[in-house]
């Protein structure tokens, strides 16, 4: 279990179902030698009684905001000073519509508007509540003021919904806590200044009528990873996203597309001006040879659909690159070195990162990854299971290392 030695952690509980996992959370965390301070909405309360984590955390549990019981503080101004972090979980699609718009209407979010501790965020809702358009533009408000996000699983949800907006298992929220403060503790190097690194993430769509289209799984989080990485070691950073469900990353300049001519015409565009591309978009290979102007309507027969190939990006960057180091991604099924290394030649990269797709815990929309790391010098380096942000990170010292044209036998 990570530790959380004296860290100072306030846990707002807001008013879902998944409440009832924000005791476990509250356990987990005070086990890892947390102070966990908690609060609960009024809703909360009709989930989840305040005795309950209480009796968990081994602190008072803050309800009402006019409940005052030290004269000598205001609590909601003494939580907020004291906090090392401020953790909302489950946040409801309201208690994130509040903050997001600055309402201050009880404790729980005039202690947020009051605080100037990092806030993290581990949204729970239903799946269409969550892909509103309205939530996800209040989340995208919170990611702008610098709030975190822990995402919400996939699976069947207390409405009877499958889909994305189940609160993360507690096990994954402490996780993502401890890498918070891990990475807190250790500042990242500022290798990458001065540096453009453009980052291609997400799937693309390529359509068949105004209904339907062509995609695949990918989720994004490991592009998105990659460029808050190169973000964080001080690179300007563009970023071209295909479609995802992913708040757009602060501090980089985000370029949405769909269709893969889209995402080669926006690369083309700042390829140029950059010194490192990193192609981790899973784009289609190919796409519908004819659009239909409207809906195609069912048959009594089988249906062909012609595809033509569809722009080679990864190709076309190779072919035309001058100074830029390139990377690319391989995600396969069998033979995994064999076609990452072909993949290498073919394309005239510098290095490229291969997976496979079907092994546990590397596949495409997990939070960890399982990656191989070849080179044009014929360097091949097996990572271990990590987190999508901790490969990221392996991913950029490898290419600062090649860059100063040293071994990545000097990968630590």
């Amino acid at each position: 279990m990570p530790t959380l030695a004296g860290k100072r952690i306030v846990l707002g509980v807001s008013g879902g179902i998944a409440a009832y996992k924000a005791a476990a959370l509250t356990s987990k965390l005070t086990q890892a030698g947390a102070i966990v301070h908690v609060i609960l909405t009024e809703n909360a309360q009709k989930f989840v009684q305040p005795v309950t984590f209480q009796a968990l955390s081994h602190q008072p549990v803050h309800t009402d905001t006019f409940n005052e019981p030290d004269p000598h503080v205001i609590s909601h101004i003494d939580l907020a000073d004291k906090a090392d972090l401020v953790l909302v979980a489950p946040a409801t699609a309201n208690i994130i519509g509040k903050i997001a718009n600055g309402i201050a209407d009880d404790m729980l979010t005039t202690t947020l508007l009051a605080t100037k501790a990092p806030v993290m965020v581990a949204p729970a809702m239903n799946v269409n509540m969550y892909g509103h358009p309205a939530v996800q533009a209040n989340m995208e408000k919170l990611v702008q003021y610098g709030y975190r996000f822990v995402e919400p699983g996939v699976g069947l949800l207390a409405c009877g919904w499958i889909g994305k907006g189940r609160l993360a298992e507690p096990e994954e929220i402490v996780e993502a806590v401890a890498a918070f403060f891990a990475e807190q503790n250790q500042p990242r190097p500022q290798d990458l200044q001065d540096k453009l690194v453009l980052v291609t993430a997400g799937p693309t769509r390529e359509k068949i009528d105004p209904v339907r289209y062509i995609t695949n799984h990918a989720s994004g989080k490991m592009g998105y990873a990659i460029a808050e990485a190169a973000r964080d070691r001080g690179a300007r950073v563009v970023l071209v996203s295909g479609p995802t469900a992913l708040p757009k990353p602060t501090g980089v300049q985000f370029v949405a597309v769909e269709s893969v001519q889209e995402m080669f015409d926006a690369v083309m565009e700042y390829l140029p001006e950059s010194d490192i591309v990193i192609k981790s978009a899973a784009v289609s290979d190919y796409r519908p040879k004819t659009v239909q102007e409207h809906k195609m309507k069912k048959g009594d027969g089988p249906l062909v659909l012609e595809l033509d190939k569809a722009p080679d990006i990864l190709r076309t960057v190779g072919e035309r690159k001058t100074k830029q180091f390139v990377v690319g991604f391989a995600a396969e099924t069998q033979d995994v070195i064999k076609y990452a290394q072909d993949k290498l030649e073919k394309k005239n990269l510098d290095m490229i990162v291969a997976n496979n797709v079907l092994a546990e815990g590397a596949g495409m929309g997990s939070d960890t990854n399982i990656v191989t790391l070849l080179t044009r010098a014929g360097e091949i380096v097996e990572l271990d299971k990590l987190s999508k942000r901790d490969v990221a990170d392996k991913l950029l010292d490898a290419v600062v290392l090649k860059l100063a044209k040293r071994p990545l036998s000097e990968l630590s």
